[in-house]
Order: C-alpha cells, then sequence, then structure tokens
C-alpha cells in the first residue's frame, strides 16, 4: 500500500503577538488577561472579515492564514489601525500593542491545524517588527507591490532562528500620523500678529488628567481664534506637537507663526496650577510669563486672563463685538469640558465606530450641562455623519435627529462658528447653496482662525461651481492648519479639476495620494485620491493612467458604484456632474 503523502497548500500566514506582554502582566495581571481577550476578539473580526480563518491563540499569540495575499496584508493593516485607536484611549504604560509578521510559504495541513516553514518564518519575521507594525517577507513584496497602496521600507536580509536561508524582509509602514499631512515648507510670517498655543503639559502625574490641560488649550485656542486681527494656527496643527521635546523656533518655522504660547496644567484636588509663557520664536526671548496658584472654581475666569494677557502682549485691538464673544464660553462644567475635549478627538478619526463613540461622550457632556451649546453642536454633526455615510440602521432618524438638535443648538448660542458651520452643510445636503454660503459665510465672520469651517466653506463654494473661490479658501484653510486632514487635498485638487487647471489638480491628488499610502488608509481619503486621479488623468489624455487608478478604486471597495458616488456629490449644476460621472465612466468604472 502507497505511503500516504503528506497534505500542504500554499498559504498567506499571519502571526502576532504582544510586544512587551510579560511586562504587562507583571503590572496588571488581571487586566492584561481581559484586555487581550477583548484585542483578540477584535482581530478574530478582522480577519474573518478579510476571508482568513484564526489557526491557534497560543499565550499572546494569534495565528491566522488566508488563502490570499492581498486579503492578509489589507487585514494586517486594518488589525494596527484598530488596536492604534484603541490604545489611544488608554495610559501609554498599560497599552497592549501587537507585531504582526506575513509570510506566503507552503504549509503542512493537519486537521484545522498548520505547521512548517510557512508558519515558522511568519513567527519569526513577526520579531522583527515595531510594537503597531507589520513586517512581511519579499514573497508577500512581490506580490502586493503592484497590487496594493502601500508603503514598504526593504530592511535587507536577516537570519532568523531555526530557518537555513537568511529572510528578506520588508516593513509595511502603517503610521497614522494622526490623520495629518506633513507640511510641506515653511510658510511665510503673516502680515498680522502670529500665534501657535502648543498643548499645555500635563503635570498631574495622573494620564487621566489629560484632557483637563487638552481642554485649557482648546479653550484659549477658540477664543483667540475669533479675533480677526490676530492670526492663530488650528488645534488640530498645534496638537501635532503633544508629548515631543520640539524647539520653539522649529514650531515657528514650521508653521508659520511669530509667537509661541506653552504652558502646563498641575491639578490636585481642588487646587490647581498654570504657568505660562509666550516666546518670540524668531529670537527665543520671552515676552510674557506667569505662573498661577488658585481654586479649580476659578480655571474659567483663569483662562479668560490668560487670553487677556496674550491680546494685550501682543497689542492686538478688539473690536466691540470681539470683546464679547473672546469672553463668551458656552459651558463653566470642567467634566463637561473634558468629555468634550475628548469627544473631539475621537470624532475627528471619522470612522463608524469612533463616531458612536464620540456620540456617546457628547451626549454625557450634554447631560452634565444642558446649556453646553458646543457639545449639542457637535452631537448632531455626529448623527448627520450617521445619516451621510449610513453608520445607523435608519439614515432617515439619524437626519431628523441632528436637524432636530442642530436647530436647538443654534437657539441656544447663535455666536457659535461651529453651528453655522453644520448649517452650511445641513443646507448643503438639501440643495439650498445659497444659504448653506450665508451660513458658512457667518461662520468664518464669528471665528475667522477656524480652519475647519473655512476648509467647509471652500466645501460648498466648490460644489456651488465657485471653484476660484473653492481654491481660495482651501489654502487659506491649509495655511492656518499647515498639518492639516488628507481630505483639505482632495477637495482642492476637486477644485482646480473644476477651473480646469489640470497639471495643478494632477499635482494636488498625487500628493494626497502619497499621504494616504503612508497612513495605510483603506477608506474614504484613498478612493478619493485614487478617482481624482483617474479623473485627471483621462481629461489630460493619459488613458493608461487613468484605468490604473480606476482599477485601483474597484479593487479597495468592491461595491463601488458611480450611481451612488452622484448620490453623494451636492452640485448646483448637474450638469458638470454628469459630465464628472461621464469621464469616469471612460476609466472603466461603473
Amino acid at each position: 500500500m502507497a505511503e500516504e503523502r503528506t497534505k500542504r497548500k500554499l498559504s498567506a500566514v499571519l502571526s502576532a503577538d504582544v510586544k512587551g506582554y510579560s511586562r504587562l502582566m507583571g503590572q496588571d495581571e488581571a487586566g492584561t488577561v481581559n484586555r487581550l481577550k477583548e484585542y483578540r476578539a477584535l482581530m478574530t473580526d478582522i480577519i474573518q472579515h478579510y476571508r482568513g480563518r484564526v489557526v491557534d491563540y497560543p499565550g499572546d499569540n494569534i495565528l491566522a492564514e488566508f488563502a490570499s495575499v492581498i486579503d492578509a496584508t489589507e487585514c494586517a493593516v486594518k488589525i494596527q489601525q484598530k488596536l492604534k485607536i484603541r490604545n489611544d484611549e488608554i495610559p501609554e504604560n498599560r497599552r497592549m500593542e501587537f507585531r504582526i509578521g506575513l509570510n506566503l510559504g507552503d504549509v503542512i495541513i493537519e486537521g484545522e491545524r498548520i505547521y512548517g516553514d510557512g508558519v515558522n518564518i511568519a513567527a519569526r519575521i513577526e520579531e522583527l517588527a515595531d510594537a503597531g507594525g507589520i513586517c512581511v517577507t519579499s514573497n508577500v513584496y512581490e506580490q502586493v507591490k503592484n497590487k496594493l497602496s502601500f508603503i514598504f521600507e526593504d530592511t535587507g536580509v536577516h537570519p532568523v532562528k531555526n530557518i537555513t536561508e537568511p529572510i528578506h524582509v520588508y516593513r509595511l509602514l502603517t503610521e497614522n500620523y494622526n490623520a495629518v499631512i506633513e507640511a510641506s515648507s515653511e510658510p511665510d510670517l503673516p502680515d498680522k500678529p502670529s500665534i501657535a498655543v502648543m498643548p499645555f503639559d500635563n503635570m498631574s502625574g495622573d494620564p487621566e488628567q489629560e484632557y483637563f490641560s487638552d481642554g485649557m488649550t482648546e479653550e484659549i485656542i477658540t477664543a483667540l481664534s475669533k479675533i480677526s486681527e490676530m492670526f492663530v494656527i488650528a488645534r488640530n496643527s498645534s496638537f501635532v506637537y503633544k508629548g515631543k521635546p520640539v524647539k520653539v523656533q522649529q514650531v515657528g518655522q514650521e508653521l508659520g507663526v511669530q509667537y509661541v504660547l506653552e504652558g502646563s496644567v498641575r491639578k490636585a484636588g481642588e487646587r490647581v496650577r498654570i504657568t505660562a509663557q509666550i516666546i518670540d520664536a524668531s529670537t527665543g526671548k520671552h515676552l510674557w510669563a506667569e505662573r498661577y496658584d488658585r481654586e479649580l472654581k476659578d480655571v474659567f475666569a483663569l483662562q479668560d486672563e490668560i487670553t487677556q494677557k496674550i491680546v494685550i502682549a501682543l497689542q492686538v485691538e478688539l473690536t466691540r463685538g470681539e470683546q464679547a464673544r473672546v469672553w463668551h464660553r458656552s459651558s463653566h462644567n470642567l467634566e463637561a469640558l473634558g468629555l468634550a475635549s475628548k469627544a473631539l478627538d475621537i470624532f475627528e478619526r471619522q470612522t463608524k465606530e469612533d463616531n458612536a463613540k464620540a456620540q456617546d461622550l457628547f451626549k454625557q457632556a450634554t447631560k452634565l450641562d444642558p446649556k453646553y451649546a458646543f457639545a449639542w453642536t457637535y452631537l448632531a454633526w455626529t448623527y448627520l455623519f450617521d445619516a451621510i455615510y449610513e453608520y445607523s440602521g435608519s439614515p432617515d432618524d439619524s437626519l431628523y435627529k441632528a436637524l432636530d438638535i442642530a436647530n436647538k443648538s443654534l437657539r441656544m448660542d447663535d455666536t457659535q462658528p461651529d453651528v453655522h458651520a453644520l448649517w452650511g452643510t445641513i443646507y448643503l445636503g438639501q440643495g439650498q447653496h445659497e444659504k448653506a454660503i450665508e451660513a458658512g459665510e457667518r461662520s468664518i465672520a464669528l471665528g475667522p482662525n477656524n480652519a475647519c469651517n473655512t476648509a467647509i466653506l471652500a466645501q460648498t463654494m466648490y460644489f456651488a461651481g465657485r471653484g476660484k473661490e473653492a481654491i481660495k479658501l482651501m489654502e487659506k484653510a491649509m495655511r492656518l492648519s499647515p498639518y492639516h486632514p488628507d481630505w483639505y487635498l482632495g477637495l482642492l485638487a476637486m477644485s482646480y479639476i473644476m477651473m480646469e487647471r489640470y497639471e495643478e489638480g494632477l499635482q494636488i491628488a498625487e500628493k494626497q495620494l502619497e499621504i494616504v499610502k503612508k497612513r495605510g488608509e483603506l477608506g474614504r481619503g484613498l478612493i478619493m485620491s485614487h478617482l481624482n486621479l483617474a479623473e485627471v488623468n483621462m481629461l489630460l489624455g493619459r488613458e493608461k493612467e487613468a484605468r490604473q487608478h480606476a482599477k485601483a478604486v474597484q479593487r479597495i471597495d468592491l461595491s463601488f458604484s458611480l450611481e451612488e458616488l452622484g448620490k453623494a456629490a451636492f452640485y448646483k449644476n448637474p450638469t458638470y456632474l454628469e459630465s464628472r460621472l461621464n469621464v469616469l465612466r471612460r476609466t472603466g468604472l461603473k
């Protein structure tokens, strides 16, 4: 009788383990075990979504196999993205960060288990990955390099334990960059006093107090951003430097400002100590510095005092209307402010899961302070996102809630820049372009340094067919926030295309694609950049390149359709929409 042959097959193998697992167990054994169970459940769901199969859970490891190396690679990136979001919500010393190794190789099948070098190599190169990182073999790299929009770093050949031949390893770059792009050049100084407010350092020794210090920073930025005779860098760009040892001169050069405000907060019981100082970034000299020891109940008056000192130090004159708005505050509840600050961080990630988390936190803030207009405004934004992106089971119900809350917030405080930007977006979705523009312009009048609201108005101008104004506004938004979200670039590229400035549109779209590749993003930003590149390349007569980007769209989103794209495009001129869709049809999209 012939000897039965060993069953083998070619598989993409994913191996992941926890970096520093023993340290975590030593600190908190029960908590670590529970978090490991939670993270494994999340990873299992993602693996199954990408048509993979979990083979085993040895120790702190998870082993999975895939029939497709593309599925395996996209799955690995998505796992790290989701785990990073979870880890960002807990203190750094308690974060559970996985390393992932990917290999494409021959495996031995024995029941539900797999063995052999195909598995062993994945486990060995996993050890070469950074915490939160991914390493892949050259077999994986060769299969995916022209099919997936990721960036790989060649780390060379590595000898690994129990494997005869050295292994050629690539590192898949998955850094998130906080959803912002790197500033490409040093901006020129504005012709008015310019300042960046750095995140105040939390000196309390308690990571849970982080949102108290962040909230103080945000309140000062919000107040200053309402002053027309100042140039104030947006929160997103200031917070890029959070926790990083950078020099004031570097911040001034990179953000294009003359002055930098630094500070620290130490909260202990019912007392708070706050230090603040304004530094001239060009000379390094201190313009003003102060230390305050106050009771916690006085913190709001203290924030106003610091803001006033900044205005005086920079010799800025306020108009009567600005005086009223700058010292106006929509909440005096510290816990509510902290919850809203945390919620805003989460909301800006713009995923379904994060939108739901932010929604819950904004709800909690409004319960603590029912008159907190800012929290009501952003609660309405979360419901609007539920409706637009169909995050909820009933988009119609979500839209109704968004409208109801938006009305409530506007009645509560019509001096909020953000509530008018919200209404601009609502009017745009209703096809009321002139009302949308009016609301957007009102938001900028109330908050002339608000980068996000400026970008929202640029979007309205674009859909209204006013491409030239959209470009001008988007460039202003990008200057206010040199480290800006990638969608700013996507909208700018679309505006250039609308104005038939195709080469400039191509350059911007290529830059956006480069950024989302660095971030390892698989969502809307990646699709938008490929769509823009498909369209503009076709308009430039580069059909081959256009079709390649169209195929990338179809690969990223199997359910993509031009019909659905058209539904989410709020053009005032339907002829322009049809023209765009016709160009995209020529690329092979349907």
